[in-house]
């Protein structure tokens, strides 16, 4: 399981890409349950823990499995390992997250 800092290292990198930060249009937080956050901003990715327009809530295992396609995001939130600050705001943005994380994982 990759660790928080070499998570945020793949994400950045798959950020940095001016079409991926463009997809977003909104900043994002991943709220790793303890074990840190990673704020996505633009191109911009950090570990601050920043305001959000959408906040993910997961585990960095199950995020990582997410990315890896290994975990279904719709059981995911339904068992509560997933859970979203705004519903409509990630599907608008589902696409573009889910292209995101796919090439960080």
């Amino acid at each position: 399981m990759a660790t928080l800092e070499e998570l945020t290292d793949r994400i950045r990198q798959a950020a940095s890409s001016e079409a991926a930060a463009g997809a977003l249009g909104a900043s994002i937080k991943l709220d790793l349950k303890g074990e840190g956050v990673i704020h996505i901003a633009g191109g911009e990715v950090t570990n601050d823990d920043l305001p959000a327009d959408l906040v993910v809530t997961v585990g960095l295992k199950d995020l990582t499995a997410l990315g890896k396609g290994e975990l279904d995001p719709t059981r995911a939130m339904m068992t509560g390992r997933l859970r979203l600050s705004d519903m409509g705001l990630a599907m608008k943005l589902q696409p573009a997250i889910q292209s995101l994380f796919s090439k960080a994982a």
